[in-house]
């Protein structure tokens, strides 16, 4: 008999989790995941050294993609496709993958996460360079399709780094980073979409925020390169402009109109006083990062 993987063992907490009532059902799942982000923090070393990995990586032209089946796959294109209008990074820059391909995002595919086939088709349409990172995301950390991934991007030269629950997890074998928070059973046996799916979300974010963060795409902690493609996303980078200049808000507007909608063009706008194009000129020598341009 295979060994059994943390992921799928009982939680000897909640074994008679279907006699409780409403309340008492959500207070037991409630302290399960009250473990997570201590897991989460224990993996903190490991997280940082990913996040300055894929932040050179970033500033050498690299990409970062993420692979996964089920849940984790879908966690991965969320965080993927959130990257666009949260930093203002072309497409592409960050991509997510789900075994089993878009379809999988909605509803289940059967045996696409044991494919070695997808996984090579899928890793063949990022088409992974040596400057390039590649993340597997599996709860267990034994799906075929991961595994496959991380071998091969390795192979091919990539960095690569592996996030699951498992101590035990086939994945690590492939990793150069290992990124293991042990969340313990979930409150439903071999539910991973639970406590796992809630480290594995926790991480992600640190992942792309931090290398984002890396790379200058934040002043402060204001999203400066945030893409207003939206009435809210207007209001906000109008607020950003107005708060960094301490400028009143519709001052701050004309200058995000002025600027094209650029927030780090307009900040740079309204503090230096000058034109649209000194802006932008100021902005590319300092390698787009505004902090270097204020603080002169």
């Amino acid at each position: 008999m295979p060994t059994l993987a943390l992921t799928e063992k009982r939680n000897p907490n909640t074994t008679d989790i279907d006699l409780m009532d409403a309340e008492t059902i959500v207070r037991a799942i409630n302290n399960e995941d009250k473990k997570v982000a201590l897991a989460v923090e224990k993996t903190i070393p490991q997280i940082g050294k990913a996040v300055e990995l894929i932040a050179q990586a970033f500033l050498h032209g690299g990409r970062l993609a993420y692979f996964g089946a089920g849940t984790s796959g879908r966690l991965g294109v969320l965080d993927a496709s959130e990257c666009w209008p949260t930093f203002g990074v072309e497409h592409g820059m960050v991509c997510g993958f789900i075994a089993g391909g878009d379809k999988a995002l909605r509803f289940s595919v059967e045996n696409a996460e044991d494919s070695t086939e997808l996984g090579l088709q899928d890793l063949n349409t990022f088409a992974p360079t040596p400057c390039d990172i590649v993340v597997g995301i599996s709860a267990g950390g034994g799906p075929r399709y991961v595994l496959t991934i991380l071998e091969e991007a390795q192979k091919r030269g990539c960095k690569t780094i592996g996030i699951s629950s498992n101590p035990e997890a086939e994945l690590q074998k492939f990793s150069d980073i290992f990124i293991n928070p042990v969340v313990g059973e979930e409150a439903l046996t071999g539910s991973s979409r639970m406590k796992s799916g809630t480290a594995q979300k926790m991480i992600l974010n640190m992942l792309s925020t931090g290398a984002m963060i890396r790379i200058g795409k934040t002043y402060e902690n204001y999203m400066i390169d945030l893409r207003m493609v939206n009435q809210k996303l207007i209001d906000r980078g109008c607020r950003i402009v107005a708060e960094i200049s301490g400028l009143p808000y519709a001052q701050a507007m004309s200058y995000i109109e002025q600027s094209g909608r650029n927030v780090k063009t307009a900040c740079v706008m309204a503090v230096k006083n000058c034109s649209r194009d000194q802006a932008e000129t100021l902005l590319s020598t300092a390698g787009g990062i505004l902090r270097k341009v204020l603080s002169k």
